[in-house]
């Protein structure tokens, strides 16, 4: 990491122009809250129970963690999640990335976490966000970059995340995953077994020549 190091760092003086993109951004949004299959076979999202008898309804659900990947989330928060998902970008060692994540644990927001651990990482995240400090909290098409306890708190506010945690018990958090995937090591090769009696093999000199 010593070579392209992250960079915990304070908020970026942005965040009034933020808040009013979400508020204008949301306001009148309508979520689609059931599924609709039509006798011909046709689909159709909505977030109304259809009147037609004739039409299959499924409710949507959103998965949440839990032991069976379908702990259903309130109402609510599907709604604020649909329209402003959250992603939270952090390294290891990071004091500021570890009270963010604690802010967004306490009020409940369901969240994808990347993480940083490596050099790799370290430029994927400077070409897909053009820095390298942490945290970047991304709220829909919005962007945080540093902590700062009361602007992220306006900004959920804003975007219409609960203020206390409305996640069912059964809900876990997914682990968080680097930017980059980890390589898989590569088996050993295995050496077929020598027949008995053969004769050892010749040490190779320069240019491949064995004597």
């Amino acid at each position: 990491m010593a070579a392209n190091p992250v960079r915990p760092t304070a908020p970026k003086r942005r965040f009034g122009g933020l808040v009013g993109l979400l508020l204008i951004g949301g306001a009148g949004a309508a979520v689609a809250q059931y599924k609709v299959v039509a006798p011909d076979g046709s689909v159709t999202y909505t977030d109304r129970v259809p009147a037609a008898a004739s039409s299959r309804t499924q409710p949507l659900r959103a998965g949440a963690g839990g032991a069976d990947g379908a702990a259903e989330l309130p109402f609510v928060l599907r709604q604020v999640m649909a329209r402003y998902p959250v992603t939270l970008y952090t390294a290891p060692a990071c004091a500021p990335c570890d009270t963010a994540r604690q802010l967004l644990r306490q009020r409940g927001v369901p969240l994808v976490e990347r993480s940083v651990p490596t050099p790799d990482d370290v430029g994927e995240l400077r070409r897909i966000e053009q820095t390298t400090d942490l945290p970047i909290l991304r709220l829909g098409s919005q962007r945080l970059v540093g902590y700062s306890a009361d602007e992220w708190t306006a900004m959920l506010d804003a975007a219409g995340y609960p203020r206390q945690s409305m996640l069912p018990g059964s809900y876990r958090q997914p682990a968080a995953r680097p930017l980059i995937a980890p390589r898989t090591a590569q088996p050993a090769a295995i050496e077929a077994p020598r027949p008995a009696n053969a004769p050892e093999p010749t040490a190779a000199g320069a240019g491949g020549i064995r004597f």
